[in-house]
């Protein structure tokens, strides 16, 4: 039960109802089946919905579910100032991957012992990095050192991320052929149009 006296309140086809006791908005919502919510607790008077709360809580625990999943990851690469060109190739390919399916890098350079010494060295290793992604990927961070890491953050580029959904044609035309051939749709003219001579015959022309 409400504690507010009078309340504004909204149908559940979203019409303003205007002002009114809760107790008589209560009972509107009960004739229709539905629960009256508080949704403006702060407002004068208090506004309150005639919906179906439980199909409410429902679509708002599904909402947060879909943000949630669709929230972007930061994926973490680690590199060397001394790390070999195979090697950086192979994380640059990764990291590509990654920024193609629309997460954010962090590409960390780690420096031992007396390296930090030479953070030039590190430094270019992760220019090189952005420089080979910069079809897809934009630096959000510059290379900036901290301690023995130095740190570089990519972002995808706007318009650069692979759909998903998006479905390969050729793919689709390949189906297609394979289900005409199952179909033998296409065998079934041929053998119509050019039925295969009889043994008999052949052997009768060619004595003749």
């Amino acid at each position: 039960m409400l504690k507010y006296r009078d309340v504004r309140v909204i149908g559940s086809d979203g019409e303003q109802l205007g002002i009114m006791q809760s107790r008589q908005a209560l009972n509107i919502a009960r004739e229709e089946g539905l629960d009256l919510v508080l949704v403006t607790s702060t407002a004068q008077p208090p506004v309150c919905r005639i919906i179906d709360y439980g199909k409410h809580k429902y679509l708002e625990g599904k909402s947060g579910k879909d943000k949630k999943s669709k929230q972007q990851e930061v994926k973490g690469i680690k590199i060397s100032p001394r790390i070999a060109e195979h090697d950086l190739s192979f994380n640059i390919k990764k990291a590509h991957e990654f920024l193609e399916e629309g997460h954010k890098v962090k590409v960390t350079c780690m420096f031992k012992a007396r390296e930090v010494t030479h953070p030039e060295l590190g430094r270019k290793k992760l220019d090189f990095f952005a420089e080979k992604l910069v079809d897809i990927g934009i630096v959000e961070r510059i290379p900036t050192l901290d301690g023995r890491l130095m740190i570089m953050v990519l972002n995808p580029k706007p318009g650069a991320v692979k759909k998903k959904d998006a479905k390969d044609p050729n793919k689709q035309i390949g189906g297609q052929a394979v289900q005409n051939h199952r179909d033998r749709k296409d065998h079934a003219d041929e053998g119509v149009q050019q039925p295969p001579v009889p043994a008999q015959e052949s052997v009768a022309q060619a004595e003749a």
